[in-house]
């Protein structure tokens, strides 16, 4: 592993002084929790180690950032929020190879895979830098004598419980705006990706402008920490990204306390390809949506519908694509898709085809890697054909390299089919009619629709499902909406004019 030396406002230091993680509380590092190991899912070689916190930590953290919202003038200062994110864009900007590095090793993703998820997470710090420093409500003279307005504030303390799927990236998109609306921090991260969050509070503890007690955060790989931060009164908000189930067990705790929350859940992203789809762009679009970070991405292209007029086509198309896949480690340049985060995972989504090979036909039989890659987490690509909507496979998340093919006869066909999940997190549609593609994206039950693309997230166009796909939305202004309040303030003046 390359450990070349970097440079920040903290002095000088190495990836290699990076790799043991630990709770980040009220500006200062703390070693009092276990210490567990991080190894790389490709060979299981041990990357390092991290303090393995849970209820304790998240009880001085959200006790720190109470204090800090309720005590300073962080809530009030938006023009310090907006120095503090500009900071930390460029503290990103400047350890972009160290970043890049930990986070290929670390969660398995390709080189590729790992720049963009780092180079997007700038471009989301600068735009909630933007927003930091403007502001929206109302005014109004409602009758002579009273002058009415509408504002926004904080909401108080965030909690925010962050995947390793994508821990960089998942992070900065609720912690920016969080930070923007004037917000106190506690962050629980997964134990998967320990070390990739270790740098990244290392770096947030060497921003010149960034009061103590602002941002807090723990590593865990249990949950007793994560369900504290949901339950305690002093958190207002929670922002969760991860599983359905979860989501509903976090969902009935926070009622407990009426809290805010916001959840961006499971999916199970249907790509509608019409009469008049161009499949030399849609295959190749479609097969790299649903390998990509090796199919552990919510918005992965896992199922397929396809006009039966071109199904055969796009069957043999589709199948040859995913059986040539390359399946190897991040840092070869000639891999096409990494491992699974780690070992069980490959058993999981293997018996989830080997239960599929009973009530359907599996066209491209993947599964576990042999050879070299037996070590490590590899799994090779699968497509299923289906016919039954109602099929295990086609309602439950697969989370993993895993494509279902089904084919419809009309329009209405292929919207019911596309709607009978219980998810609708995303979807898009693959046609040269731009008219038809607008008429199906308004019946499709999906918070983003794309037409001829998949998989494309902006800064500032809101993201986030309906269903069972979660609650709220982030990105775009909804993004620090979902940390801020609404308060009416009526003066009635003394002295009419």
């Amino acid at each position: 592993m390359n450990t070349g030396s970097t440079n920040n406002a903290g002095g000088s230091t190495t990836l290699a002084e990076e790799l043991r993680a630990k709770p980040w509380i009220d500006g200062e590092f703390l070693e009092k929790a276990p210490l567990r190991e991080s190894h790389d899912p490709a060979d299981d070689t041990l990357l390092g180690l991290y303090h393995d916190a849970g209820t304790e930590e998240a009880r001085v953290a959200i006790a720190v950032a109470r204090r800090t919202f309720d005590e300073t003038s962080w809530s009030r200062d938006r023009m310090l929020r907006a120095q503090v994110l500009d900071e930390m864009a460029a503290w990103f900007v400047a350890h972009r190879e160290p970043l890049i590095a930990i986070l290929s090793r670390e969660n398995g993703k390709l080189l590729r895979e790992a720049a963009m998820e780092v180079d997007h997470s700038v471009t989301k710090i600068r735009y909630a830098a933007a927003l930091a420093r403007i502001d929206f409500g109302r005014a109004a003279d409602v009758e002579p004598g009273f002058y009415s307005t509408m504002i926004r504030e904080p909401i108080g303390v965030a909690g925010i419980i962050v995947p390793w799927n994508s821990p960089v990236i998942l992070l900065v998109r609720s912690l920016a705006p969080a930070l923007a609306a004037g917000c106190t921090v506690v962050i629980k991260a997964a134990a998967q990706t320990a070390l990739t969050t270790g740098l990244l509070f290392r770096g947030l503890s060497t921003l010149p402008s960034l009061p103590r007690g602002v941002v807090n955060g723990f590593i865990e790989s249990e949950s007793g920490g994560a369900q504290w931060l949901v339950r305690a009164p002093e958190v207002d908000v929670i922002s969760y990204t991860g599983s359905t189930r979860v989501g509903r067990q976090i969902m009935a705790s926070g009622a407990e306390t009426l809290k805010r929350l916001n959840l961006e859940l499971g999916g199970k992203s249907p790509a509608l390809l019409l009469e008049d789809a161009d499949l030399e762009s849609a295959i190749p679009t479609i097969v790299t949506a649903g390998t990509l970070f090796a199919g552990q991405f919510c918005m992965a292209s896992s199922r397929v519908l396809v006009h039966r007029s071109r199904y055969d086509e796009v069957r043999e198309r589709l199948a040859a694509a995913l059986a040539g896949r390359v399946v190897g480690p991040s840092r070869d340049p000639s891999s096409q898709m990494g491992p699974l985060i780690d070992r069980p995972n490959v058993a999981r989504v293997d018996a989830i085809v080997r239960k599929a090979e009973t009530y359907a036909e599996v066209i491209v039989r993947g599964g576990p890697a042999l050879g070299h890659l037996a070590k490590g987490a590899f799994y090779r690509p699968s497509l299923v054909a289906i016919s039954d909507v109602h099929a295990p496979i086609v309602q439950e998340e697969v989370f993993g390299p895993v494509l279902t093919l089904e084919s419809f006869e009309s329009e209405d066909e292929a919207v019911h089919r596309a709607n009978a999940t219980t998810y609708g997190l995303s979807a898009s549609v693959f046609t040269r009619d731009i008219d038809r593609a607008a008429r199906i994206s308004r019946r499709l039950r999906a918070g983003t629709v794309w037409f001829n693309t998949h998989g494309v997230i902006l800064d500032q166009f809101e993201e986030g499902g309906v269903k069972q796909s979660g609650l709220g939305r982030l990105n775009g202004f909804g993004g620090i909406e979902a940390f801020q309040e609404c308060k009416h303030v009526l003066h009635r003046a003394n002295f009419p004019i």
